[in-house]
């Protein structure tokens, strides 16, 4: 089966056991963290990327989200978790300033000091982006948008149905066959 690598690049069998390689080859870095999970970026490699969207185009936060998502052909969208961190490290940095507020939205734009980072950073942000435009060609531009929203419905009903208590064993073995199915069908489209 071949799963979606959105948030880890393993897959289990059967029998429960994990296999690796399931997304496109190359799309995670392995740094040896707990359960499997691998990092879309190499330490320090988020902030360039955050940094070099901004000098195209000031932006809110939501805004690189978006287009560190569209650059990776919808492989991976970092967390505002991650993303709002990083904003602030690059305006502690003096990287980044906030150009103007509308209520919490912050717009960022880039600094000289920024603009010079960027400069003598030059051969490894190119390298970044040169990676990211390669991981959009192979994952062929992304899921279709119609994909995204049965995927949703999907997680939006498994969370309504586990909201409301406790699952039997019955029902628990039902939804896994039910979920199962849908997996070896897709697959086998």
């Amino acid at each position: 089966m071949r799963f979606h690598p959105y948030f880890h690049a393993f897959a289990h069998r059967e029998d429960g056991s994990r296999r690796e390689g399931c997304g496109p080859a190359g799309l995670f870095r392995r740094h040896g963290r707990p359960g499997g999970r691998q990092r879309m970026f190499e330490q320090g490699d988020l902030r360039f990327v955050v940094l070099k969207l901004i000098s195209e185009k000031p932006s809110h936060g939501y805004e690189i989200i978006k287009a560190i998502e569209d650059r990776l052909g919808g492989a991976y969208a970092p967390s505002p978790g991650v993303i709002y961190p990083t904003l602030t490290l690059l305006e502690e940095m003096g990287a980044i300033r906030v150009k103007e507020t509308d209520g919490p939205r912050k717009l960022y734009e880039i600094t000289p000091d920024g603009e010079t980072l960027l400069r003598d950073k030059d051969a490894t942000v190119s390298a970044i982006f040169e990676r990211m435009a390669d991981i959009n060609t192979r994952h062929g531009g992304g899921p279709a948008p119609q994909v995204i929203r049965a995927m949703e419905n999907v997680k939006t009903a498994l969370r309504l149905r586990t909201s409301r208590g406790p699952l039997s064993a019955d029902e628990l073995a039902q939804i896994t066959a039910i979920l199962d199915e849908a997996a070896k069908a897709v697959d086998a489209s």
